[in-house]
């Protein structure tokens, strides 16, 4: 590969009422050109991330962030889209005109500002990143589609219930140390277990915790080749970038495989030259707990049907073989859905320089992260490592 992350920002994620998108945008990007030790004269590019379908006003956001400086005036910035994997689709594309030598400064951001609307308006928004001519009338909106996934991998491999709180609780404690995250409290296993008036069924057997937030923030990332890259004072260095796209309808795939993650990660690891073994940590797209759980055996953590081996033996805590979602995950970092891939790759990138503060893994030298857009439809997988 021969792209580079040389800087970033991230704001955080949460209910942020004195935001605008607008002013998210402009924030992180200021921030994360500032980062890289450019001056907004010196970017080439830019992508913004952002899905909105229906939660905010203004559908025509890409030249929002020439207001960051009157220098990126008349630079190119085209709006990327891909559901919840909008983010790491603008990464990729950052990447591809990077490769193809049309930029070597690019900046990426990934926004979106949820909480403007209402709950039932949040729902028949996210339903649009399923098939809707079968899907969209299931009860629950989008938490709907993963109880019945959840609900056909229980009926597959047995009640999983205790592993999806296992997962939650893991995810919550991370994001307690994590100053960005939208909620920083451990909930704790029992709470996270438990069906109560605090935590009651969403969809299917699914319960609250199983269920990422609805959420505002942003993220933004400035990549360049590696020769600019290597004049600057830090860079983490694409080993791999793989982008694997599979049927919309549910019924025409075998939905508790996330066959199409499952070919992302492996082709990853093949353009890497690397194994799973290899990885320090991964970020990866727990927008419900069952997503996570599966996404463990996608992976090739555990065989198919043994997810939950990876959470009961401790595996993917912080201080396992294979730490995953240290940040908090979707779950408690919070879910902006354009900001979501972007976010994972900052995350990777603090990782790697060590700048992760509470959510540091010590001596971290490889993260992989998958984001992924509908229901294992968009996969994105990416590996990374310093690049000196």
């Amino acid at each position: 590969m021969t792209a580079c992350i040389v800087g970033w920002a991230h704001s955080r994620f949460g209910k942020l009422q004195d935001e605008t998108l607008e002013s998210l945008i402009t924030r992180v990007a200021a921030d994360a050109i500032a980062d890289a030790g450019l001056a907004p004269a010196d970017i080439d590019a830019i992508y913004i991330g952002t899905m909105n379908a229906g939660f905010q006003r203004q559908e025509f956001p890409s030249s929002l962030v020439l207001q960051t400086d009157p220098a990126l005036r008349f630079k190119p910035a085209t709006r990327v889209e891909n559901a919840c994997a909008t983010g790491s689709a603008a990464i990729h594309q950052a990447i591809n005109v990077i490769e193809a030598k049309k930029a070597r400064r690019v900046l990426v951001v990934g926004v979106e500002k949820m909480t403007d609307v209402s709950g039932p308006e949040v729902g028949e928004i996210l339903i649009k990143a399923s098939y809707i001519a079968e899907e969209g009338d299931i009860p629950g909106g989008f938490a709907g589609v993963f109880g019945r996934i959840t609900d056909m991998y229980f009926q597959r491999y047995g009640d999983q219930s205790d592993a999806l709180a296992r997962i939650a609780a893991k995810n919550h404690f991370n994001g307690s140390t994590n100053p960005l995250a939208h909620v920083q409290k451990d909930l704790g296993y029992e709470f996270c277990r438990t069906v109560s008036d605090k935590n009651p069924y969403v969809a299917g057997l699914l319960r609250r915790t199983d269920c990422s937030l609805v959420s505002d923030g942003a993220a933004a990332a400035v990549l360049s080749d590696v020769d600019t890259a290597l004049a600057l004072d830090k860079a983490v260095v694409f080993r791999a970038a793989v982008q694997v796209n599979d049927f919309l309808p549910m019924s025409k795939r075998d939905i508790v495989a996330f066959e199409g993650a499952q070919l992302a990660w492996k082709k990853a690891f093949a353009e890497a030259r690397v194994g799973i073994d290899d990885l320090s940590l991964v970020e990866t797209h727990d927008c419900f707990t069952t997503a996570e759980l599966i996404e463990y055996e996608a992976m090739g953590l555990t065989e198919p049907g043994q997810g939950a081996r990876a959470v009961h033996e401790g595996w993917t805590e912080k201080s396992g073989k294979l730490p995953v979602n240290p940040s908090g995950g979707l779950k408690a970092k919070g879910h902006p859905v354009g900001a979501t891939g972007v976010s994972m790759h900052v995350m990777a990138a603090m990782q790697l320089t060590g700048t992760a503060g509470g959510i540091q893994i010590k001596d971290a030298t490889m993260v992989g992260l998958f984001n992924m857009g509908g229901a294992a439809v968009a996969n994105f997988v990416s590996i990374l490592e310093p690049l000196r």
